[in-house]
């Protein structure tokens, strides 16, 4: 997407896919918490995407940014600069999503990458925002950085959360005006809960009295079943 008409009439947010092969968009809100998708600490791992500089060069026009992959050169060690960059902010993310600090050093590996000048921004003549000059990695691991203290510091950073549903961490921030998302999408882990609910619901109904837990005998019931475990991220 390296036109600025798709720039400008795409909607933010990413198209992910689950292990089962659907998909759903996901708009976490921010462009840092665009990069956890792609990889993470611990048992995020496994979804790691980011194996080679092409790799996170290829990831840019699927981001927010809306960038040519060759709007910026990023080499090995920016690269990795990259990922630990994201693997801290997977860990402040989801501290602050439980209302939690998170660990110091993680908070010194966002401002030591926030030191680096970020991508220049530009705007084409037809007022859409236009590939920046010439770029390398450390000004893209900047941007990032410097977009995360700015959620983390800004009116939003309460409502930095992860996704309601059992089996599901993906984290977002809410920057609705009530304030009260609840799930990554409404097309995957919302519509879930929805069928669960109403599953459940109509299981109530025909459940004979005692099963419902009425006068007369039997164990409440009619909770909707919890999520087993998912090998999905999101």
């Amino acid at each position: 997407m390296s036109d600025g008409d798709d720039r400008n009439t795409t909607p933010p947010g990413l198209v992910l896919t689950t292990p089962a092969g659907s998909r759903f968009h996901f708009d976490p809100g921010a462009l840092c918490l665009e990069l956890l998708t792609t990889g993470g600490p611990g048992p995020y791992a496994r979804y790691e995407v980011l194996h080679r500089p092409a790799d996170l060069s290829a990831w840019l026009p699927r981001s927010r940014l809306r960038l040519p992959a060759d709007a910026v050169r990023v080499s090995g060690p920016e690269l990795a600069a990259a990922r630990t960059l994201r693997d801290a902010l997977w860990r402040l993310a989801a501290a602050r999503a439980h209302g939690e600090p998170g660990p110091a050093e993680d908070y010194e590996v966002l401002n030591q990458a926030a030191e680096h000048p970020p991508l220049v921004p530009r705007i084409a003549p037809d007022g859409t925002p236009a590939a920046p000059p010439p770029a390398d990695g450390s000004q893209l691991v900047s941007t990032f950085a410097r977009d995360a203290i700015a959620l983390l510091t800004g009116p939003h950073a309460d409502r930095v959360r992860e996704c309601g549903a059992d089996n599901c961490r993906l984290i977002f921030v809410d920057t609705s005006r009530p304030g009260r998302r609840r799930w990554c999408s409404m097309e995957r882990c919302g519509n879930r809960h929805k069928v669960r609910a109403l599953r459940a619901r109509r299981e109530g109904e025909a459940a004979p009295p005692a099963a419902r837990g009425d006068p007369g005998g039997g164990a409440p019931g009619g909770g909707a079943p919890a999520d087993r475990p998912s090998e999905s991220m999101g």
